[in-house]
């Protein structure tokens, strides 16, 4: 259960089509290019990304969150064509609560409406849920990125509600946050099964 977590070890998780491992250092070169060529991939994203500068400080931002006890991000490995695919994590973990969120999820656009995603969410929640003992999975994302938000009502999560004016948008503006969750009883019962099944 979540005693056994331990942010020091090196979680793998992988099913036969995507494969889940730590972030390293060693990675920013293969996310660089998804930085360079495709800057448009974190338009609703509240931190910047796109460019060079940026990805060394969102890698640096997510090692240290890791060192710090808070996050544990993952890069994320397509199977079918073992290419770097993008990355995902785990943040604002709280063992004590046992609740943390999934987000700071992105994807090279090849890799996007392939199916990777849900993969991803299946053996993300499993692990977070079955391993780590979590009674509680919360999802962000702003309020207007509507394909973000439909993927997540397919993984099966359910909308608590939009949280107002919640952080500066790069053009301007604030953004308002749509919250959703996953309960584990939930997880249990039906969103485990449904999503399974859609894998297929």
């Amino acid at each position: 259960m979540n005693s056994e977590f331990d942010f020091k070890n090196e979680y793998i998780l992988e099913d036969d089509c995507v494969l889940l491992r730590p972030l390293t250092q060693d990675d920013c070169n293969s996310l660089l290019l998804f930085a360079v060529q495709e800057p448009d991939l974190w338009k609703y994203s509240i931190i910047a990304v796109a460019g060079e500068e940026n990805m060394h400080k969102y890698l640096a931002t997510a090692l240290a969150g890791r060192e710090q006890g808070k996050e544990y991000p993952f890069i994320v490995i397509d199977k079918r064509t073992d290419e770097v695919a993008g990355s995902t994590r785990f943040y604002d973990i709280q063992l004590h609560n046992k609740t943390l969120q999934l987000g700071y999820t992105w994807y090279g656009k090849k890799f996007q409406g392939t199916g990777l995603n849900k993969h991803c969410k299946y053996i993300l929640l499993q692990f977070a849920f079955e391993q780590m003992g979590m009674e509680r999975v919360e999802f962000r994302a702003d309020n207007s990125n509507e394909r973000s938000i439909a993927a997540m009502k397919s993984v099966g999560c359910t909308i608590e509600g939009v949280l107002r004016s919640t952080s500066p948008k790069h053009e301007g503006g604030r953004r308002n946050s749509i919250i959703l969750s996953i309960l584990k009883e939930e997880w249990k019962n039906h969103v485990k099964q449904s999503l399974f099944q859609k894998l297929k």
